[in-house]
């Protein structure tokens, strides 16, 4: 198709030959080809001149359609011939999901466009089962104690932050002890959250007094009732980073004493992470350190 279009185009087999880096003779060749398969004159030659007959136009029409989509099919294929490629399936509970996976997923798509990747969004009850038994490649967790099976390693340690609609009299971002709050109402994860417990043990040993407890484990539940009432939550630094800006809620770090959750990585013990799962998984610690450390600065 292509010697034919530029043939047709350039009204001369040795023109076409030049421009296609072929032999005349081949050109002439592959065009009585296309001829004799379809019965079917395309060019009249005479005198030196090379004249399209009304099949050679319509065939023109349909050729250069083709070419061009196979130039546009050509060219999407290269969009993905950067980087690695692979299937990846990571587990994020929504401290990471709120503010760290998007723009880490982001910048990892355009480095690696031929990269599947599966985010499972689920507590760290369940996301630990699941990397145990290898349907996921890595997810990220609060720290705990149970390692059996699984390979780990601290992901960035984050500050716990009370985080209300603005009703406390608190200013934004003002350093605050519980303690003197008063009895407050507030939202906390269920006991299958490894959180609950240190958050327990923090309120009984520093004087919090609960007015009421709900218990919740739907965060984009946790954040509207929140943001539409006189209750609370305590939440990571690395979740609630955009708010220090954006002021979508009233953030205030825990402290006197201050209290701090570490984030960790957790892997199959039995295979290692693939270079995909490795690449997402260094964009993914980079975003996360980014974002926790605007709470120091």
């Amino acid at each position: 198709m292509r010697l034919f279009v530029a043939v047709y185009e350039e009204r001369s087999f040795t023109a076409a030959a030049e421009r296609e880096s072929a032999t005349q003779s081949g050109v002439s060749q592959h065009i009585r080809k296309i001829e004799d398969r379809f019965n079917v004159r395309l060019f009249t030659r005479g005198n030196g001149a090379v004249t399209p007959t009304p099949a050679g136009d319509s065939y023109y029409r349909h050729c250069i359609e083709v070419l061009r989509s196979n130039e546009a099919a050509s060219r999407a294929l290269m969009t993905f011939s950067a980087g690695l490629d692979g299937e990846i399936t990571v587990g994020l509970m929504p401290t990471v999901t709120r503010c760290a996976m998007a723009p880490a997923l982001a910048r990892f798509m355009d480095r690696h466009p031929n990269v599947v990747v599966r985010v499972t969004e689920a507590y760290s009850a369940l996301l630990t089962q699941q990397v145990r038994a290898g349907e996921l490649d890595f997810a990220i967790v609060p720290a705990f104690a149970e390692t059996v099976g699984l390979k780990s390693r601290l992901l960035v340690q984050t500050p716990e932050i009370l985080v209300s609609s603005g009703h406390l009299d608190v200013p934004h971002l003002a350093p605050i002890r519980l303690s003197d709050l008063g009895a407050i109402k507030v939202i906390l994860p269920s006991w299958q959250n490894t959180r609950r417990s240190r958050l327990e043990t923090y309120f009984s040993s520093n004087g919090v007094k609960v007015d009421r407890l709900l218990e919740l484990d739907a965060m984009l539940g946790t954040l509207d009732l929140v943001a539409n009432t006189d209750w609370v939550t305590i939440l990571p630094g690395v979740m609630m980073a955009n708010d220090i800006v954006s002021r979508g809620f009233c953030v205030n770090p825990l402290a006197d004493p201050p209290l701090e959750t570490d984030l960790v990585l957790i892997e199959p013990a039995r295979q290692p992470l693939s270079p995909a799962a490795h690449e997402f998984l260094d964009v993914l610690e980079e975003e996360a350190q980014r974002l926790n450390a605007l709470w120091k600065a």
